[in-house]
C-alpha cells in the first residue's frame, strides 16, 4: 500500500512540475525587435530634445548621448 502511495505522489509531483514548466514558458522578443523599438524610441527622444534643448554643454552632451545610442540601435 505504501509503495502505491509513493508512486502516486511521484506521478503527481512530476505532473505538477511539467505543468509549471509549460505555464511559465514565454516567447522572448527577438533582439532585432528590441533594437527596432529602441531605435524608434531614441529617434523620438532626439526630435523632442532638439525642440526643448538649452544652449549649454550639458544639453549638447545629452543630445550626443541620444544620437550615439540611436546609431547603435538603428544599425542593421
Amino acid at each position: 500500500m505504501r509503495k502505491m502511495f509513493l508512486a502516486a505522489v511521484a506521478c503527481l509531483t512530476m505532473e505538477l512540475m511539467a505543468a509549471d514548466t509549460v505555464s511559465f514558458a514565454k516567447v522572448e522578443k527577438t533582439p532585432t525587435t528590441k533594437n527596432e523599438e529602441l531605435c524608434k524610441l531614441f529617434k523620438q527622444k532626439i526630435a523632442d530634445y532638439k525642440t526643448k534643448m538649452r544652449d549649454d554643454d550639458y544639453a549638447k552632451a545629452t543630445l550626443a548621448s541620444y544620437e550615439t545610442r540611436a546609431a547603435l540601435y538603428c544599425e542593421k
